[in-house]
């Protein structure tokens, strides 16, 4: 498994950008990207089972319907979504565009709905299981798909991973007129971040290196969507989250799959519309779709927001307990973090910081055995 470093750790963040690999020929008979995602779901439809992490968006509502479609023309058996829904946390309730995905799908009896309040808790006791036999690790809410992977003990995990990079996140197009450029010019000026703002909890020096190497990274995202899917396939965050979902699931005697980062589907992908630029993801969907699936599958729908899933009594017990233990003094600045957790909520980037000075103050104990996450589970009919 590939690890965050002390600095990814401190700085919240996962930078850095692998050289370019050498340029491959595309094969003759590359498929549409439709029928390359297609074959990408049949490795995991042939190992049952197949278990699809659901939440409902985009990404994961794709990969699901196109392993039943898969599936159903196969013979094969049908897909488990599995799905979480949370308890006070309504920015992250995407429960409708579950419902109506599943219902276009005709798959409701195999649906499986975990419910969480706390246990998704960035130092929760989902979390805490991961931390003790891991460590931290990225991304910081990786320990959501430790009951799913459970639930796909011996067969296959497939999840939506990438989407959010190489089918989205465009950066907003330049600005063609003056007033344009103008609005621009007084919007960066009202909401850039300088290095303290940005880390306040750093070390002077250290908030201005990652302030640096983020802004860098930032203006290096390329536009066309050729380039662009070469680049993000070698970002450390894209390539760390990976490697941490494939040693999720081998722990549970399961393969971790992500259709969405295929070579199959990213070739096909680039052939087809690798010269497009700041194309809007549900557009891209439609057009790769192109009506072989519900029209419920790629309908626009609003982003959910999930920190209130991870930010809750657990962690703020242990932010306002916290006694100053445990940080890289050459990294972090104690008294200012120190002060941040003081006040409710904390600063998001702070995440990976709770997780290792929770670690620290909580040892794993040595006998410990890896045990089944205590979730409820609800099986739809």
């Amino acid at each position: 498994m590939l690890r965050p470093t002390p600095f990814d750790l401190a700085t919240g963040t996962l930078l850095g950008v692998g050289p370019p690999r050498p340029r491959r020929l595309v094969p003759a008979g590359v498929p549409d990207p439709l029928g390359a995602l297609d074959a990408a779901v049949l490795a995991g439809l042939t190992r049952p089972p197949c278990v699809v992490s659901f939440s409902g968006g985009l990404d994961s509502s794709l990969i699901l319907a196109v392993a039943v479609r898969a599936a159903r023309r196969e013979g094969l058996p049908d897909p488990v979504p599995v799905t979480w829904r949370f308890s006070g946390a309504p920015r992250a309730d995407e429960s409708d565009w579950q419902q109506r995905v599943i219902g276009a799908l005709g798959i409701g009896g195999s649906w499986q709905i975990l419910r969480a309040d706390d246990d998704l808790d960035l130092v929760g006791p989902v979390a805490r299981r991961l931390l003790h036999r891991h460590g931290v690790v990225h991304p910081v809410n990786l320990h959501l798909h430790l009951p799913i992977a459970e639930l796909a003990t011996g067969g296959s995990l497939l999840t939506g991973a990438g989407g959010d990079q190489i089918l989205a996140g465009w950066r907003r197009p330049p600005a063609t007129s003056l007033r344009g450029r103008l609005w621009w010019l007084r919007h960066a000026a009202r909401t850039r971040q300088g290095p303290a703002e940005m880390f306040p909890w750093l070390r002077a020096t250290v908030a201005r290196e990652a302030h640096r190497a983020q802004r860098a990274e930032q203006r290096a995202e390329p536009r066309r969507l050729r380039q662009r899917i070469a680049w993000h396939t070698r970002r450390r965050d894209l390539r760390t989250t990976c490697s941490a979902l494939a040693a999720l699931a081998a722990e549970h005697r399961a393969t971790a799959i992500q259709p969405l980062l295929d070579e199959g589907f990213l070739a096909a992908l680039t052939l087809r519309y690798g010269d497009r630029r700041n194309v809007g993801r549900d557009r891209l969907l439609t057009e790769i779709v192109q009506g072989a699936l519900p029209a419920e599958v790629t309908a626009p729908r609003r982003k959910a927001r999930f920190l209130e899933v991870f930010f809750r009594t657990p962690t703020r017990e242990f932010v306002r307990s916290w006694d100053g233990v445990g940080t890289d003094e050459e990294l972090v600045d104690t008294e200012a973090l120190r002060a941040l957790w003081s006040r409710w909520p904390i600063p998001g980037g702070t995440a990976s910081l709770v997780q290792q000075l929770w670690l620290v103050a909580n040892p794993p104990d040595s006998a410990r055995r890896l045990e089944r996450s205590d979730i409820d589970v609800e099986v739809t009919s």
